[in-house]
């Protein structure tokens, strides 16, 4: 994700990072404003016809793909939304829990408040990996006991991670250390984290339906293409710019919304899914030790 300021206009005017749909389209708009300039030198240069403009009827249809792009535009954003606030979950669900631990288990029980701090922080770890398709166990935490790697060979790796928590805090009330109160309430935080991840899953493996994305692309493009027609007889050579002016504002919508509508990935937009985990490492390690 990227860190910036909203109110330095002038730097994020002529900024031009790698995420920037300036950048991502310019071959679109280049082939666009070619295409355009075969068009109108054919039109005016050569055969010297006359279009009546039909600026209306592309208004028309302007405002019509405008209302689909800000449709298109909002549930992609509500997923990213959604997906921040089921991470927000986790920090709040994760220090939540170090609180009770620290206090429900002894700080003589300096070994086990670690390896549960560690099982927790690895848990994070694995689930923002596995939001990504993707499993790195060398950047878990190692614990006595545990083979990370034999743990990395699971379909799901995070249920994994939690089943061995859960067993250590079953082993814990066994033994005396916890009690029944404290399991049950220890088990409201453990189901808001499934939950949580259940929904983030939910977000990543259900994309926009497919007849909609395509039906976007297509009313984009034949708005585009067929743009130079109806600015011939106003604009002449002028139709090349204000195409590719149209193409860009048009496109640059539906690229974003593509882009965040699956907010656990890498992209520059995406969320900062790494740094939080780091976070809720660092929280857990602090409380916990």
């Amino acid at each position: 994700m990227v860190i910036y300021n909203p109110k330095d206009w002038f730097k994020l005017i002529f900024q031009f990072h790698k995420s920037d749909t300036f950048r991502m389209l310019t071959p679109a708009m280049l082939g666009l404003g070619l295409l355009t300039g075969i068009i109108e030198y054919v039109i005016i240069g050569v055969y010297h016809l006359e279009f009546k403009s039909t600026i209306m009827i592309h208004s028309l249809l302007g405002f019509v793909l405008s209302l689909l792009l800000v449709f298109r535009t909002n549930t992609a954003y509500d997923r990213w939304w959604e997906g921040r606030k089921m991470w927000g979950g986790f920090v709040n669900s994760s220090r939540a829990l170090a609180i009770k631990l620290a206090a429900y288990l002894p700080e003589t029980e300096k070994e086990e408040r670690r390896k549960l701090a560690l099982l927790l922080a690895n848990y994070f770890t694995a689930s923002k990996d596995h939001l990504r398709n993707e499993v790195h166990a060398d950047s878990w935490e190692k614990i006595p006991g545990i083979d990370n790697q034999q743990l990395a060979l699971k379909n799901h790796v995070p249920n994994a991670i939690m089943a061995l928590f859960m067993k250590e805090i079953v082993q814990l009330t066994r033994q005396g250390k916890l009690s029944e109160t404290y399991l049950r309430t220890i088990d409201l935080e453990i189901r808001n984290f499934s939950e949580n991840l259940g929904a983030c899953e939910r977000i990543r493996h259900t994309p926009i339906p497919y007849s909609y994305s395509l039906f976007i692309k297509k009313i984009i493009f034949l708005y585009c293409i067929s743009l130079p027609f109806g600015l011939i007889s106003d604009f002449g050579y002028w139709t090349i710019p204000i195409a590719m002016l149209v193409f860009y504002a048009f496109a640059s919508l539906e690229v974003i919304a593509e882009e965040i509508e699956d907010p656990f990935g890498t992209d520059s937009n995406d969320l900062p899914t790494d740094e939080i985990a780091e976070r809720i490492k660092g929280n857990l390690l602090e409380l916990l030790g």
